[in-house]
């Protein structure tokens, strides 16, 4: 085929080569483009590809496959990316898939198994098509090869869950797509948003039973990706949240379950969440513990503490215990002291025996505080 233009796309995808070129066969491109291949964008190429594809695919897969390698692949990344991207749109806007449409993106997903069928995104992709347009058993014969494939088995695996949610297994549903919650939880979000709003709610709880269940038998490494589907297909709620945070907790995450229990705080609740609340911020606290951050973690104790004392009291009497938190408030105070600090030296001695009253280095300290303040410091 004649060669009617060679240049590197200015936006698209390169194959990962600089400089990478691709030739084009007359009968694809329009005739504009044969004009002046100089101006020619890969885009500008990619819809003429497109169009000819849905009027005539046994002609045009013909001479995309004769043309050389790095052509190939940079149509074959082109033709990938136009579709994930009208298979991404939110589900809300886009209208029921026509026959005109769908016949698009089959010829598409057909093309790119022919024309790259060294690999197996060709698969992935043609069974995300299906799927959309309610071809289940063909999209799971479609996933067959990629199922044995090292890097394609959780992302073939996952669409196989989509596939038992559709058959009303929710249970084998929530097996196959927890596989890519920690792994490509991007992947997992393209999956889920094309599902309705009832078919998230159920995977969201069956997730978080079974997530439940493995940390109550004490394997929260398995559990973790149960507990990261139940947040992704419950639209980040408080409860699956939680539920993530214990579980990091337990695997001694503690950054990642601060942010967790972060984005839980931020959620403005009222009285009737009271109790939940002083023991979200004892919960961070613990974590700030263990991270190090002793003036964090007293800081959290405190709100909790002027929150409802009594709840604070038994939630941290229970973990961290009585010493170690006093223990923290005492470090505090102790700091704050010497850096002349002297009403956040007395508030942290006075938090600190609330959790401890007998605490006999929290009354030495709060008699020293006295001494050096007696100056004229006001110091609650």
């Amino acid at each position: 085929l004649a060669t009617l233009c060679s240049c590197r796309p200015p936006d698209g995808p390169s194959c990962g080569k600089a400089g990478t070129g691709w030739s084009a066969p007359p009968g694809i491109l329009s005739s504009q483009a044969g004009a002046q291949p100089a101006l020619l964008s890969l885009q500008e190429a990619l819809d003429d590809i497109l169009l000819a594809l849905k009027l005539d695919p046994r002609t045009v897969v013909p001479e995309i496959c004769s043309l050389k390698p790095e052509a190939q692949a940079v149509i074959a990344q082109g033709l990938w990316s136009h579709c994930r991207a009208l298979l991404s749109q939110p589900q809300d806007r886009r209208e029921p898939l026509s026959d005109e449409y769908a016949r698009g993106l089959l010829a598409v997903g057909e093309t790119l198994i022919r024309i790259d069928a060294g690999q197996l995104s060709g698969h992935i992709l043609l069974a995300d098509v299906l799927i959309a347009v309610g071809s289940y058993e063909e999209a799971g014969t479609c996933l067959q090869k990629a199922l044995h494939s090292t890097p394609w088995s959780e992302a073939a695996r996952a669409r196989r869950g989509l596939l038992w949610l559709k058959k009303g297994d929710v249970q084998a549903a929530v097996r196959d797509l927890q596989c890519l919650a920690e792994t490509d939880a991007q992947e997992l979000g393209f999956l889920l948003h094309r599902l309705e709003a009832s078919e998230q709610q159920s995977l969201s709880q069956a997730a978080a039973r079974e997530a439940n269940a493995l940390l109550s038998s004490g394997q929260p490494g398995q559990a973790l990706g149960y507990c990261s589907l139940a947040v992704l297909a419950g639209g980040s709620s408080a409860r699956h949240l939680r539920l993530r945070a214990t579980c990091l907790a337990e695997l001694q995450e503690f950054g990642r379950a601060l942010e967790d229990l972060d984005r839980v705080l931020r959620v403005d609740v009222g009285d009737r969440d009271l109790p939940t609340r002083v023991e979200d911020l004892c919960s961070r606290g613990r974590l700030l513990l263990s991270l190090g951050d002793g003036a964090g973690a007293t800081g959290a104790f405190a709100q909790a503490l002027k929150l409802a004392p009594t709840l604070a009291q038994s939630s941290l009497w229970e973990r961290p215990g009585r010493a170690p938190t006093a223990q923290a408030f005492l470090c505090h105070g102790q700091t704050c002291l010497e850096e002349q600090r002297y009403a956040e030296a007395w508030t942290a001695v006075e938090n600190g025996l609330l959790a401890d009253p007998e605490h006999s280095s929290l009354r030495r300290l709060r008699a020293r505080i006295r001494r050096e303040a007696s100056l004229g410091c006001r110091l609650h």
